[in-house]
């Protein structure tokens, strides 16, 4: 039997780093400086630095400052056609959906993917969208982001949509958001891996392919052009915001003698686009002199 009145040889890493704080941090500066020097140490390893920081980060953060926008978030009108709710369901891998009345702003509940096919399995009659609605969880922009995630938890809900003053919704946060906060990108086997920055399409001399986070600034010095870069730093938040909504797969838009095609975006961002020059250099003579 053991002698549990014996003390541990030793304590992990968590007694280590105990031993380090003292004495006690006295604001978050010196707390980040013991976390980095502990790393140092080898007492914590990257990815438990990571976790650490992430959690310092998201206690000072409010829901504001993740929320997926409203022009991104994928929703259904009250009224939709059932074939229209199940593509979304289908093209998105997403399982909760906020449902809309008269507008953006008539939010009516959350659906969830599983409510509905249920029925739709069991071979009933066409569901009723309306009463499949779950109430929605509505918080104000400046909801703290660690009190939201205990409620996350202790309620077992995943989503809440940010509402201001005004009564006007302007975005969402799921737990996932938060989580990703604090470790990262949470992948899963729909996502894939981004391409580089700016890539040549392999046969098309005038056809690129970018990601949608490159900066205006960097598209601009690649080809040489003018995009105004205005309220916007990226290439797909230009795409987006001359759409008015998250576009789908194979949307375009046409600006300064480019076409910018989506090529891949999921239920909250553009991940990649398709660049076209709609009016090509010809190629310079090489006899030309």
């Amino acid at each position: 039997m053991e002698n549990s009145d014996k003390p541990p040889s030793s304590q992990g890493w968590l007694g280590r780093l105990a031993a380090r704080l003292s004495p006690t941090p006295e604001n978050r500066e010196q707390l980040e400086q013991v976390l980095q020097k502990s790393h140092e140490s080898h007492i914590i390893d990257s990815d438990a630095l990571q976790i650490m920081a992430g959690a310092l980060r998201v206690g000072d953060q409010r829901a504001q400052d993740i929320l997926v926008p409203r022009a991104q978030m994928r929703c259904l009108g009250l009224g939709a056609a059932l074939d229209e709710v199940l593509a979304l369901i289908t093209e998105s891998g997403h399982s909760r959906f906020p449902v809309f009345g008269d507008g953006l702003d008539d939010l009516r509940g959350i659906l969830l993917a599983k409510d509905l096919i249920a029925p739709l399995a069991a071979a009933e009659t066409k569901p009723d969208l309306a009463a499949l609605l779950r109430p929605a969880t509505v918080i104000s922009p400046s909801k703290r982001l660690g009190e939201l995630l205990k409620e996350f938890r202790e309620r077992r809900y995943h989503m809440a949509v940010v509402i201001d003053k005004y009564g006007s919704v302007t975005g969402l946060v799921t737990i996932e958001d938060i989580l990703e906060e604090i470790v990262g990108d949470i992948e899963d086997e729909t996502d894939e891996q981004e391409a580089d920055s700016i890539q040549l399409m392999p046969g098309t001399p005038a056809r690129y392919q970018i990601e949608a986070q490159t900066a205006i600034g960097e598209f601009n010095q690649y080809f040489q052009a003018n995009l105004q870069e205005g309220e916007y730093d990226t290439l797909g938040g230009l795409v987006m915001g001359l759409l008015g909504h998250l576009p789908a797969v194979g949307e375009t838009v046409d600006i300064d003698g480019f076409r910018l095609a989506v090529l891949e975006a999921d239920n909250r961002r553009i991940i990649r686009l398709a660049v076209t020059r709609q009016h090509p250099e010809p190629a310079s003579d090489p006899d030309q002199k």
